[in-house]
């Protein structure tokens, strides 16, 4: 009995193996090359014709800061939706940070501890405390297919499954692509506001936004800094979207790249190659214990950055 049993297992577990080399050799993501020309097309983005950014009133918030909620239609004639808060007692123009969220989260996330009763784990309101303090305004975007911009018939989790199971990668490029395309959008805009030093612009993002944060920073040179918290390792299997591909835009900037030891979407040999493919001398790496979720303290570590 146990002979045939074991025989039985040993059957079921081959067929397994033989099933997922089918399906890794119908579906599974493989690395793709894309030439600098193909590269540049992918992220081009030309001026937007009467580009209006509609602005509520502001408003009186925490800590005697002033704050907006903005809108605009971007360049593909799709709506992004966000908001600015300015510093308490601002009368000229002030340096900016940009900040950029993580997958399934929203701007919110950048002015509050928690969202509809879950709390801001990444502690990203935090650093706009941080920032305001420092005298910084601090403006963030809802990336496609987040927050007011949900599709409920194609959303992230749609995204993420069809990317994963069936090497699907063209959503997923596409959101990123043209969220790092709205932000670009929205700085032909505000470098042009008297409130706003366009000399002094940086960005930040945590996970996917800290994926979009290099990419924003390798393509735009009114972006002066960079803090890439926890990004994914992605390689060329999503090359468009690889912010390996565009390292050489962020010469001469001040790049930050916050790692943890046990990180499940980048190990410690990825982060180091990553912060190691850093160009200039203006970098640091600023590792944690832990996975993803960095602990509570790390918003500290950025103050210098600032």
């Amino acid at each position: 009995m146990m002979k045939k049993a074991g025989k039985y297992i040993s059957a079921l577990l081959g067929l397994a193996a033989a099933a997922g080399a089918v399906w890794w050799a119908a579906f599974g993501l493989r690395p793709y090359d894309l030439s600098p020309t193909e590269l540049q097309s992918r992220h081009a983005l030309a001026p937007v014709a009467g580009l209006e950014v509609r602005l509520d009133p502001l408003e009186d918030i925490d800590g005697g800061h002033r704050a907006q909620t903005l809108r605009f239609i971007s360049f593909d004639g799709r709506e992004a939706t966000g908001r600015i808060v300015y510093p308490r007692g601002a009368t000229g123009p002030v340096p900016v940070l940009l900040g950029l969220h993580g997958m399934g989260r929203n701007h919110h996330r950048w002015w509050q501890a928690e969202f509809k009763e879950r709390p801001t784990i990444e502690q990203t309101q935090r650093i706009t405390a941080l920032a305001l303090s420092r005298g910084y305004a601090v403006l963030a975007l809802d990336a496609r297919e987040h927050g007011d911009r949900k599709n409920p018939d194609h959303t992230v989790r749609h995204i993420m499954r069809d990317l994963h199971l069936w090497g699907r990668r063209e959503a997923y490029e596409r959101m990123v692509v043209d969220t790092v395309k709205d932000y670009r959008v929205l700085l032909d805009w505000a470098v042009r506001q008297p409130t706003i030093d366009a000399r002094h612009i940086r960005a930040a993002g945590y996970s996917m936004g800290a994926q979009m944060a290099l990419l924003l920073g390798g393509l735009d040179t009114r972006i002066e800094a960079v803090a890439a918290i926890v990004p994914p390792y992605v390689d060329d299997k999503l090359a468009a979207v690889s912010p390996q591909r565009l390292l050489a835009g962020l010469a001469g900037k001040t790049v930050w790249l916050l790692s943890a030891d046990d990180d499940e979407h980048a190990s410690a040999a990825q982060n180091q190659a990553l912060f190691d493919a850093l160009p200039g001398t203006s970098k640091q790496h600023l590792r944690f214990p832990g996975g993803h979720v960095l602990p509570e303290g790390y918003v500290e570590r950025l103050r210098p950055w600032f």
